[in-house]
């Protein structure tokens, strides 16, 4: 019981830890990903002083991250006259506690065996092995759809109670985008579940080790590259950013539903849209491209299709497997980065036809394929 709470703590630690690291890098990368794109130098301004000298650290405009952390906090809390003071408060965190709790079913790397990586406490563990994710559910992806849909109610208590007429439009945009969204971000993932047999993230990754052609893994997006689309745009249009950012659409609503909030209020709203480009990455990375694992690596080592063999240890495995995890997230997160500094916005009638005459469609006609193939092959 103890070893599993020690382990289970460690895991915890991590995932907070690895969110809260990737939202602060990819304000930096926001910044300059959109710098490159307007032929700017970018953020550069920030910057640490080693003490007694005149040498600053810059970190290539890494601290402007710690900056902005450091001026939400000291801002003005201000509180306005609202409809309800208590859904006030509470609307930030309706927005950004999902988004953590929906991590807890994604596996970020293999089995960990403790015992081997640190054997003088082999007699505490005993030979026992931990799959590295949080919550082992085998229907992790009704999880996911579940605790996805809470964030649009922080959405819609956010603009209602801040009694402000931009905030409640923004609202009523955010609610019916992600609601519309939703649907074919779901077909999306059912294509998946019919596809690997399974609702176990952790199966689904296992699923795309199986090699396919010329020694290639079975990864999700070349056996569903449709699914793949469906559920990137999806993805981008539920955390409203461009070109699907009209529920906060500053030229129009100033700043949408959390134009009354202020402080770290406002800065949890804030962090919540890069905690869910974060996540939206690992599922992504997760179902398509193969989780945590890399081609021809196996708890043992590489195993490559012209029969060569490299052994690595136990430690050396785990290690890759979470590098790799990583890696894949950081650059599917600069993928959707680059969307957003790529495209224009949409008219707001633009938005829900894409949702509904175009994703759905496609979405359903590949569910109803996958399906038929499916059972055909069986």
């Amino acid at each position: 019981m103890i070893p599993d709470l020690v382990v289970h703590g460690v895991f915890i630690a991590y995932v907070i830890g690895f969110l809260l690291t990737f939202a602060t890098l990819f304000t930096w990368v926001e910044r300059k990903l959109s710098a490159i794109t307007a032929d700017r130098i970018g953020a550069n301004r920030a910057y640490i002083r080693i003490p007694f000298t005149q040498i600053r650290l810059t970190a290539w405009g890494l601290f402007h991250g710690i900056a902005d952390g450091l001026k939400m906090i000291f801002k003005e809390n201000f509180k306005p006259h609202t409809y309800d003071a208590f859904c006030y408060q509470i609307a930030p965190w309706l927005a950004a506690v999902p988004v953590l709790l929906v991590f807890a079913v994604v596996p970020f790397g293999g089995t960990v065996i403790p015992a081997q990586l640190f054997p003088g406490l082999a007699d505490f563990f005993g030979d026992r092995a931990y799959p590295m994710q949080i919550a082992q559910l085998d229907a992790g992806i009704l999880f996911i759809l579940a605790i996805s849909g809470i964030g649009i109610l922080g959405t819609m208590l956010a603009g209602w109670s801040s009694n402000n007429k931009f905030s409640l439009l923004g609202a009523a945009r955010g609610a019916s985008q992600m609601i519309s969204y939703e649907v074919a971000m779901g077909m999306a993932l059912i294509a998946m579940v019919v596809t690997y047999g399974t609702l176990d993230l952790n199966a689904m990754v296992q699923a795309q080790t199986r090699p396919l052609v010329a020694g290639l893994p079975a990864w999700g997006i070349l056996l569903q590259p449709i699914a793949f689309i469906v559920f990137l745009t999806a993805a981008i249009a539920e955390n409203k950013r461009v070109p699907f950012d009209l529920p906060e659409c500053e030229s129009e609503l100033v700043s949408g539903y959390f134009t009354e909030y202020t402080s770290m209020k406002m800065g949890l709203f804030m962090l919540s849209e890069f905690l869910e480009i974060a996540v939206i990455s690992a599922l992504l990375v997760t179902v398509f491209l193969g989780g945590y694992t890399l081609p021809w690596l196996t708890p043992t080592g590489f195993v490559f299709p012209w029969g060569a063999e490299l052994a690595l240890s136990h430690g050396t495995v785990v290690v890759l497997q979470v590098l790799a995890f990583t890696a894949k997230v950081f650059l599917v997160g600069c993928l959707q980065i680059q969307i957003r500094w790529t495209l224009p916005r949409f008219r707001y009638d633009q938005l829900m036809a894409l949702g509904w005459k175009f994703l759905l469609p496609f979405a359903t006609l590949n569910l109803l394929v996958t399906a038929v193939i499916r059972w055909w092959t069986l």
